[in-house]
This record gives C-alpha cells, structure tokens and sequence, in this order.
C-alpha cells in the first residue's frame, strides 16, 4: 500500500505528495523517477522523485494537474493510498567531480532539479540555481531552492516576481563568468532547446532531463523514444538524462503534442465523471 503521508497544494495546479514506499526510498537517487497508477483503473504517469526520507521510508512526487490522470491523482487525500508506484526507474544524474554548476529550471520542471540542487549542494559543489515562471502564482519550491544555494535567481515572464524576463537571459549574464563546469537544465522543451542554445557557443557541458510520452517505464514500449546525436535513444532506460547540445528538441517538442487532443478528452470525461459522483 503506497499510502499518502503529507499532502500540499504548492499553488493553483501543482501538488506534492509524500508516499510511503520504503524500499523505493532506500535506493532512489537524485534524477530517477516512478510510474504511478492512482486507482486499479488509471493510467501510468511517470513522475520524478522530488525526495526521499529513508528514515520515515517515504518518497515526495510533484505534480501538475493537466489530465484525467493527474486530476484522479490529485483527487486521493491523507491517509488514502496509490494503486502502484513503481521505482526507482532511470539513471541518476550523474554528478560525481562536478564543483560548480547552473541548475536552469523551468515551471514544474523545478520539482525535479530540487533534488539535483540538493544533491550537488551535498557533494560540496557550488550551486548556482536559475528558475522561472509565468507569474508569481506559478512560483514554487522557492524556499527549498534557495537552502541549497550558493546563487539563487528568480524571473518571471511579467515581472509580477523576482526579476522580469526568462531564465535564459540570467544564464547569458552569468557564462561569461567561466566559472561553471556543468549546467542541467530541467523544464519545458523550449526553455531547455534555448538553453542548450545559451550554453553551445561557451563549450559549457550541458545535460537535459527528459520527459516524453512514457508507458512501461523499461523501454518495452518504444514511447519515450528520443533523437540523441542522430540515434534513437529511450528516456527511460537510456536516459532521462541526455547532452542537451545533441538532443533533437523540435521532433521531441512535436511528439510530444500528438496526445493533446486525447488527454483535452480525458480530462472533460474526469470532470463529468466527477460532477456525477458529487451530484449521487
């Protein structure tokens, strides 16, 4: 049983969670993710492991609330449980040597670089973070980001908070400087695309974190498939992690649209679905 030991809405449309699942916690590494199942019924969603307490024997997902499944998942309260989590899946970011390194995080993608932050920040590395969003009501995990900080920057596309513009225009500021060995990048397609764009002409190392279509998880189902370097390449098994500078982001960008007309039909079925059961 993957019960829900905490539960907090971090703004408007995104929710964390703490699960009970002991032995998931106990080998999760920063950068590997779990495939989540709400109800017997529900679709498999893979969602990154934002932490993990071994000593409680829990693990933290982020999620934003865009479809029938996440709204199913966003319905389960304290005390409730998940169908399955299935974990740790994918390969750890790979942070051993790094001393100084860009975290560039976009929107919900910052639930995921929390942890790469954390992660660095612990293996004595000098973290500079750089997150953005839309406007101030999008704004999450800020606290956390600026704990394991040495640098931390905020914008905002309206300047409503932090400061005004995107994150990529705070990077251009800071590479000049020379001082990073590593940037990873994690957010919207286009946000990590101009980042890689950013980084290229400097020679910066530059990692992504992927998140396709994804079904199984162990790169049986081909869904995750990607175009690294001129090769197929699956996010699940090969990845998440990939050179941002050889990942080809427009067809993944447009991969990723082929679904939205059927995932604008779930999530009006989950709503009718749900008005019934409230109306019974």
């Amino acid at each position: 049983m993957f019960e829900i030991l905490q539960r907090r809405e971090l703004n408007a449309s995104v929710t964390w969670l703490s699960l009970k699942a002991p032995l998931i916690a106990n080998k999760a590494q920063a950068g590997q993710f779990v495939i989540v199942r709400a109800t017997e019924r529900g679709e498999r969603i893979p969602l990154t492991i934002a932490g993990c307490d071994k000593a409680v024997g829990a693990i933290e997902i982020v999620f934003q609330v865009v479809g029938g499944a996440t709204m199913e998942l966003d319905r389960l309260r304290v005390g409730e449980a998940l169908a399955d989590v299935t974990g740790p899946l994918g390969n750890p970011t790979a942070l051993d040597g790094l001393r100084a390194v860009a975290v560039v995080a976009g929107g919900v993608g910052c639930a995921i670089a929390l942890p790469v932050a954390r992660a660095l920040k612990e293996r004595g590395a000098n973290v500079t973070s750089i997150v953005g969003f839309r406007e101030k009501g999008l704004v999450i995990l800020e606290e956390e980001f600026r704990a394991v900080s040495d640098r931390f920057f905020l914008t905002t596309d309206d300047g409503s908070y932090g400061e005004r513009g995107n994150v990529t225009a705070v990077l251009s500021r800071l590479l000049p400087e020379g001082r990073f060995d590593e940037v990873i990048t994690i957010g919207p397609l286009p946000m990590m695309k101009f980042v890689a764009k950013c980084t290229l002409p400097f020679g910066v190392k530059t990692v992504c974190s992927m998140n396709p279509i994804m079904i199984d998880g162990t790169g049986m189902c081909g869904c995750c498939r990607l175009t690294v370097g001129g090769k197929t390449k699956f996010a699940c098994v090969d990845g998440p992690d990939f050179d941002a500078h050889e990942v080809d982001f427009d067809e993944a960008m447009r991969r990723n649209r082929t679904y939205l007309a059927f995932e604008a039909e779930a999530r009006e079925r989950h709503c009718r679905l749900y008005k019934k059961e409230v109306a019974e």
